[in-house]
């Protein structure tokens, strides 16, 4: 049976309260890892009834945990993210290159993809130094304040990326951050020319960050590839230059084995 897009599914098909339960699992996040019933029911928009039935659930099946009053998920939801991952065929392909190119540069290296509003890390790698870039697998961020996330918005379908920007709040995450969604998208567009971007301390003071799109054999977008360095030992001319460079020959290298 072929698969259909979202948009082709039909409201018979559509269960609901799958689709409610998961958005409270995607409440939580590595800022907020422990909340009250009230603080979900405003993050989910769903009334407290609901969010409470949603938690207890979860909380009877072990994927979260609850004192009384605050809720937070338990390892065993670790276990939805890894069956997926280990199910992306593209990630046992991109991971050996991924290590190669933090070996190379000696600087934290990540996959990602998006997922909604938000940026999914999807595989990373660490350099040889004793300090990392604490991103983990399975940690979010906001499409706008990352360069991962400039770089797959470029590659949306305009009305894809007309949506996103009507809909998504920009939040200050550091001085740098950019909040007019005119200067946004202005850079998204920088993006899709170039076909790479680099931010300069939008998402945490003291990192910058370089990403370059990976596509598949048929040169669709399917992840960002991304390097985080500290902005005390990189300038923006190296950024610009050898690790550019790097990123687009690994980009390259992982497209060329998908096609094999």
């Amino acid at each position: 049976m072929a698969t259909r897009s979202p948009g082709e599914i039909s409201d018979r098909d559509y269960v609901s309260s799958l689709a409610r339960g998961l958005e409270v699992i995607c409440a939580f996040t590595r800022a907020k890892p422990r909340m009250t019933l009230s603080e979900i029911a405003r993050s989910t928009g769903m009334t407290r009834a609901t969010v409470r039935r949603f938690l207890l659930t979860l909380v009877r099946e072990g994927y979260a945990e609850t004192d009384g009053k605050y809720f937070s998920l338990r390892p065993k939801v670790l276990e939805l993210g890894y069956s997926a991952l280990s199910s992306m065929s593209f990630l046992d392909v991109a991971q050996p290159i991924l290590t190669r190119l933090a070996e190379t540069l000696r600087e934290s290296c990540f996959l990602a993809v998006l997922s909604g509003h938000d940026l999914f890390y999807v595989a990373r790698a660490n350099a040889d130094r004793l300090v990392n870039v604490g991103i983990s697998v399975g940690s979010r961020a906001p499409a706008y304040g990352v360069s991962t996330g400039r770089v797959l918005l470029a590659a949306l379908p305009e009305d894809e990326l007309h949506a996103y920007l009507d809909q998504v709040t920009l939040a200050k995450l550091t001085p740098n951050t950019v909040t007019s969604k005119v200067k946004l998208r202005s850079l998204i567009e920088d993006a899709r020319r170039q076909d790479y971007c680099i931010i300069d301390q939008e998402m945490e003071e003291g990192l910058a960050a370089i990403s370059v799109p990976v596509r598949d054999g048929q040169g669709a977008v399917i992840a960002a590839l991304n390097v985080c360095c500290p902005t005390t030992r990189i300038t923006p001319a190296d950024m610009s230059g050898r690790i550019l460079t790097e990123l687009r020959s690994a980009s390259q290298m992982i497209t060329a084995a998908l096609q094999h």
